[in-house]
C-alpha cells in the first residue's frame, strides 16, 4: 500500500506492508545504485533486536552507526558524532542515509541529512507505532536542555518504508506511546474513528490487520495536512493537539523518562478541558476520555510531580508561542480543530482544573 505525501518541496510515498523491506528498498534502485556510500543510522536497542534480520533483508552493502536509544540520541553531542561518522566514512553529497528505528532516530538522522554538506538524501524505515507520525512530514530536530525539538529543519525524506512486521517486538509501553499519536489523529479528523478506538477492548492488542488500518488512516491525515502546509504556517499546527502542555510535562520530566505518547495523552486531556470552554466538548466526554486512557494503562502521575510554576518556563518555550501568549490547538468538536490564544493566567487555571479532575476520576 502506497500513500502519497505531496509536500511542496518534495513529493514522496509512504510504503506500508508486512515483510516488505527488501522489495521497498529495491524500489529506490535508480538512486541507490548511484550512491557512493549507504549509511544506516539506528539505535542500540533496535540494532540488538533486529540487526541479523535487517542485514539479511537489506539488499545493498551499508555501514551502520549505532546511536544511544530513545531521546538520548537527540543531543548536540550525538549530532556532532553522527557528522563525524559520515566524514570518517568519506561520505559525500552522493551518499545516502537511512534512519532505521523509532521517532528519535528519525529526527536525529533527518537533521544530520539536512545539514551534512548542506543536504544529502535520506529514507525513513520506522520500527515503532509512534514513528507513523514522526517519520512523515519532514520535521527533523534535536533537543535542547531548555526545550524539545528546538534545533532542527524541515527536510523531507525520499520515502518512508514501513514494514509493520517489525512492530511485533515492541514492548507494551512503546505501543501505548505510539497509539497516543493515532488517538491524536482521530481526535482532529474523525469522530467515528475516535469512537471506534475508545470502544475497543484494548488499543494495545490490535491484530496486525487492524493496526495497519489505524496506521494508514493516521498517515493519510498527516499526509493531507503536510500537502496543505509543509512548514507549519497554518493547518499543520493542528497536528500539535495535546503537544503544548504535553511537551512541557515531557521536558520537565527529563527527555526519555516519560514516553512521548504518555506526555501527549496528558496534554490532550488538558486541551479537552480548554475545548470545553472554547468549543463544544462536554465535561462528560472529557471524563470518558480519561477513563479510556486509564483503561489502556496511561498514567497521569507526572502532572503531580511538578508545580505549574515549574512547567511554565517550558510552556513559554513552545514553538507556537508568540509575544508571550500561548497558542493551543483545541477542538470545536471532535474532528474540528482550531488554534486559540491562551494567556499564562488561564493556562494556570486550566492546570488547576486538570489536577482536580484527575483526582476526582481516580478517587
Amino acid at each position: 500500500m502506497n500513500i502519497p505525501v505531496k509536500a511542496k518541496s518534495h513529493a514522496y510515498e509512504v510504503q506500508i506492508g508486512a515483510n516488505n523491506l527488501t522489495e521497498a528498498v529495491k524500489s529506490f534502485n535508480d538512486q541507490l545504485s548511484k550512491a557512493d556510500k549507504i549509511i544506516v543510522f539506528t539505535d542500540e536497542k533496535v540494532w540488538q533486536l533486529h540487526s541479523e534480520r535487517f542485514t539479511a533483508e537489506f539488499p545493498y552493502p551499508f555501514e551502520v552507526n549505532v546511536l544511544a536509544a530513545g531521546e538520548a540520541c537527540k543531543t548536540f553531542d550525538s549530532f556532532f558524532a553522527a557528522h563525524s561518522f559520515l566524514l570518517e566514512q568519506k561520505c559525500t553529497r552522493k551518499s545516502f542515509v537511512f534512519a532505521f528505528g523509532g521517532g528519535a532516530v528519525g529526527d536525529l538522522t533527518g537533521f544530520v541529512a539536512a545539514t551534512f554538506m548542506r543536504g544529502i538524501p535520506f529514507i525513513q524505515i520506522p520500527t515503532t507505532i509512534l514513528a507513523h507520525d514522526s517519520a512523515v512530514g519532514g520535521k527533523t530536530a534535536i533537543n535542547h536542555p531548555l526545550g524539545k525539538n528546538m534545533i532542527g529543519a524541515f527536510y523531507q525524506p525520499q520515502g518512508v518504508l514501513y514494514d509493520i512486521s517489525y512492530l511485533s517486538s515492541l514492548p507494551e509501553r512503546e505501543v501505548r506511546s505510539g497509539m497516543a499519536e493515532v488517538i491524536k489523529h482521530a481526535s482532529i479528523f474523525d469522530e467515528k474513528w475516535l469512537a471506534n478506538l475508545m470502544e475497543a477492548n484494548s488499543i494495545l492488542h490490535f491484530s496486525q490487520v487492524e493496526l495497519a488500518r489505524h496506521l494508514e488512516q493516521g498517515i493519510r491525515v498527516k499526509a493531507d495536512i503536510v500537502a496543505q502546509d509543509e512548514e507549519e504556517h497554518s493547518v499543520r499546527k493542528f497536528l500539535n493537539f495535546g503537544h503544548t502542555y504535553g511537551h512541557a510535562i515531557e521536558a520537565a520530566s527529563g527527555f526519555g523518562k516519560l514516553a512521548h505518547g504518555e506526555a501527549v495523552m496528558i496534554g490532550m486531556v488538558y486541551a479537552l478541558i480548554l475545548s470545553e470552554r472554547y468549543g463544544t466538548i462536554s465535561p462528560t466526554f472529557t471524563r470518558s476520555f480519561i477513563d479510556f486512557a486509564l483503561r489502556n494503562g496511561y498514567s497521569f502521575d507526572a502532572v503531580n510531580k511538578f508545580t505549574f510554576e515549574q512547567l511554565q518556563g517550558y510552556l513559554m518555550k513552545d514553538k507556537k508561542a508568540e509575544y508571550g501568549v500561548l497558542q493551543f490547538v483545541l477542538l470545536k468538536q471532535i474532528g474540528e480543530p482550531f488554534v486559540q490564544q491562551i494567556s499564562v493566567e488561564e493556562c494556570q487555571e486550566i492546570d488547576r482544573l486538570l489536577r482536580v479532575l484527575i483526582e476526582e476520576v481516580l478517587a
